[in-house]
Formats: structure tokens, C-alpha cells, sequence
């Protein structure tokens, strides 16, 4: 019985080592293998592949400073284009007398800052945005649901996503709190009638409903929502 112990225990280690050897050349050829999902360096570039191109890339990536990303990006027709609507837009608020050169403007869930961008354009020397992530330097990191801000700090505010809000509610105090009396709120929404006006301004519990109109943003329909803050 020992003799045959031993005999087993030499094929069991023999064994070990054949599953290992076949285990680490098996493991070899996949990492020495290039996968199907390599693109070529001769292949046509495809637009959707531009980066990362695939897992197999190991190429460097060039560090980008923010100001030539925000360059390229401002620069872009579709950017002039979006900036360009909202200071039409906008320019038909300070029409009304609404809007001053000398207002300090909140733009609440700002995006990348068209707005923001717009309102300076305009001349507006006080302008601030706002957003869950952060684009600077047009708009900095902030919740729209618990505003960074003391009350009454603007005299105007404006939002063109109020439809997206998690809770409308907290977003209309939010936005209402940080306007001081008598400034004013305007949001752009989704094309709608009366009865949605009439619900969305109730959320506004501290403001008067001064008035909406059907207007035009990136060639589409909106409705914007107009109304000036009371004491809270």
C-alpha cells in the first residue's frame, strides 16, 4: 500500500504540473492574441470608434487643458447657435424691463452654459450658473434642489430645465429663496397650454404669475413662464 501511495502521489504531482504548463501557454496565447475587436491602423476611421477606439489601444491619451476643450467646443456651430437663440430670448425679457445690464442672474441647472454665456454676451456683469456637474468656467457644481446661496443674492433667475427637476417643488423654493422681492423668476418649459402654465406657477408659492408666451429656442416650441417673487 505504501509503495502504491507513493506511485499516485507522483501521478497526481505529474498530473498538477501538466495543468499548469497547459493553463499558463493557454493564458499566453489569449494575452499575445490581438482581439477581433482591434481596429487596424489602416482601417477608415470610424466616428463612433474616435475614442476610446478599442479595448486593445494603447495608445497615450494627450491631456486636453479645460481651455482648449472649451476653445473647440465654443467655437462649434452648434454651440453660436444655442448661445445665439438664448440671447434672442433673453433680449426679449429686458425688453419688458425685466432684465438689466446691472442684474445679478442665477442660472439654475445651466448645462454647459449656454445661458450663462448669452446673459454675458449681453453685457450682464453678474451672472452665475449652476448645475449638478460643473463646466467651467460658466457654471460651477451645485445642487438646484439646495442652492449654495443666501436669500435674496439675485434679482434674477432663470431655468430652462424645470421639467427635469427630481422634486419641482424644492426646485421652484430653491429658485424663489435666492431672488430677492420683486426680482424675477422665468423658466422656459415644453410647449403647453394654460392648465400646465397654472400648475407650474402654483409650485411658485412666494411669487405672482405676471405672464407666458409661446417662443422659439434651437428651432423648436417652447413656452416661457414669467413671474416676480413676493415676501416669503
Amino acid at each position: 500500500m505504501g509503495e502504491m501511495d507513493r506511485q499516485i502521489q507522483v501521478f497526481l504531482t505529474k498530473l498538477s504540473w501538466a495543468c499548469i504548463t497547459v493553463a499558463s501557454f493557454s493564458l499566453l496565447l489569449l494575452f499575445l492574441q490581438t482581439p477581433e475587436t482591434c481596429v487596424p491602423p489602416d482601417a477608415p476611421p470610424k466616428p463612433h470608434l474616435r475614442f476610446p477606439k478599442s479595448s486593445c489601444d494603447f495608445s497615450p491619451r494627450v491631456y486636453v487643458p479645460v481651455e482648449k476643450k472649451n476653445k473647440r467646443l465654443w467655437s462649434s456651430r452648434e454651440w453660436q447657435k444655442k448661445v445665439d437663440s438664448y440671447v434672442k430670448f433673453f433680449k426679449s425679457i429686458h425688453d419688458l424691463g425685466l432684465l438689466q445690464k446691472n442684474s445679478r442672474s442665477l442660472c439654475v441647472s445651466a448645462g454647459a452654459g449656454h445661458e450663462v454665456m448669452a446673459l454675458t454676451n449681453m453685457g450682464l456683469l453678474d451672472v452665475t450658473g449652476v448645475e449638478l456637474i460643473e463646466s467651467p468656467p460658466l457654471v460651477s457644481r451645485a445642487d438646484p434642489h439646495n442652492l449654495p446661496f443666501f436669500n435674496d443674492s439675485f434679482n434674477f433667475a432663470f431655468s430652462a430645465h424645470f421639467a427635469e427637476a427630481l422634486f419641482p417643488s424644492r426646485f421652484a423654493s430653491e429658485m424663489e429663496r435666492a431672488v430677492e422681492a420683486g426680482g424675477i423668476c422665468v423658466l422656459v418649459v415644453e410647449e403647453c397650454g394654460d392648465d400646465v402654465v397654472k400648475e407650474i406657477v402654483g409650485l411658485f408659492r412666494n411669487s405672482k404669475f405676471i405672464g407666458s408666451n409661446n417662443v422659439t429656442l434651437f428651432g423648436s416650441k417652447w413656452t416661457s413662464i414669467v413671474m416676480e417673487t413676493r415676501n416669503s
